[in-house]
């Protein structure tokens, strides 16, 4: 039996969670992964072994993993007491391990994969060892994901430090595809990078599959202040071209208010509005829902409802 295809870009914590609900469904899952992150455990590695960043296909590897507790409490874990090991988690070290043994990611990563019992792929966007720039409105150069997070004044370009050769394998799962997604997460250091190649954009362009963006549920401070969800996809298809997404997933339950407070005072984060009349204008069909929860305090995507409305879309497109 044939299973629907999807591709879906991100980075890590937010690409992390769709997977978390989209691997329980009968679907054929690849996921991209932006390689630009350079904070914490995955800088050093990246300084020490010359390689691309890890720490992002590492923890969108144990979002798709079907082993047990045990496991997956061993891959997070870390060194805390030793300066040596500098608090790498083991999925960290493994992952460079392998880099090293291996080379490339396309020959690493299928092995953790397995050792993790994943289905369906997990695919960095390049295997070049790129970074992050974010060009200012005065046309200053920010350097690095973290700088870019960081920085007070508004971005108005993302590009790489170097010329970036697209990961075949990506060329050739968007061709593939039956869905095109582009997941909630930084939009300016986690789904950007993924669509500043050339090839890449050339080919999702050409697909005749849809493009779904899912929305973020809170803006981003210094990236996405006072941003509904048109606005989300107007920055993507500064990108992509405009006219290239052609559906979103947003939510459209009001938040509950302490939260809000919370967000707006503790993160300056505020809720995304979802504006109907600025996507109906721009022709982006608009599935609405209560697609979050609220775990340990914290605002997330309902990973299983916004899972079952992604394949709901599959199955419409069957008809």
């Amino acid at each position: 039996m044939y299973m629907k295809k999807i591709i879906i870009f991100g980075g890590g914590s937010g690409l992390s969670q769709m997977l978390k609900g989209l691997k329980l469904f009968p679907i054929d899952i690849t996921a991209v992964v932006s390689v630009s992150d350079n904070g914490g455990s995955t800088l050093r590695l990246r300084k020490d072994f010359n390689i691309p960043a890890v720490g992002d296909i590492s923890k969108v590897l144990m979002a798709m993993s079907n082993t047990d507790q045990d496991i997956i409490n061993l891959m997070n874990y870390r060194f805390k007491q030793s300066k040596s090991l500098g608090n790498h988690s083991i999925k960290n070290l493994l992952l460079t391990a392998l880099l090293e043994q291996k080379g490339t990611f396309a020959s690493a990563i299928p092995v953790l994969a397995k050792l993790l019992d994943i289905e369906g792929q997990v695919l960095p966007i390049t295997e070049d060892n790129a970074e992050l720039v974010g060009i200012t409105c005065d046309d200053k150069r920010i350097y690095g994901e973290t700088s870019i997070t960081k920085c007070k004044k508004k971005i108005k370009k993302i590009i790489y430090d170097k010329e970036v050769t697209a990961n075949p394998e990506v060329l050739k799962a968007i061709k593939e595809a039956d869905l095109i997604i582009f997941s909630s997460g930084s939009l300016l250091t986690s789904i950007i990078p993924n669509i500043i190649i050339k090839d890449v954009v050339n080919t999702i362009r050409k697909s005749k599959a849809p493009k779904l963006y899912i929305c973020n549920l809170v803006t981003q401070p210094g990236e996405t202040d006072d941003f509904k969800v048109s606005d989300h996809i107007k920055v993507l298809e500064e990108y992509l071209g405009v006219g290239t997404i052609n559906m979103v997933l947003a939510n459209n339950v009001e938040i509950p208010s302490q939260l809000v407070l919370k967000y707006a005072t503790e993160e300056q984060k505020d809720p995304v509005l979802l504006d109907e009349q600025n996507l109906k204008k721009m022709k982006i069909k608009v599935i609405k829902d209560k697609i979050y929860t609220i775990e340990e305090g914290f605002l997330r995507h309902d990973t299983l409802k916004t899972a079952y409305l992604v394949f709901s879309i599959l199955m419409e497109n069957e008809k």
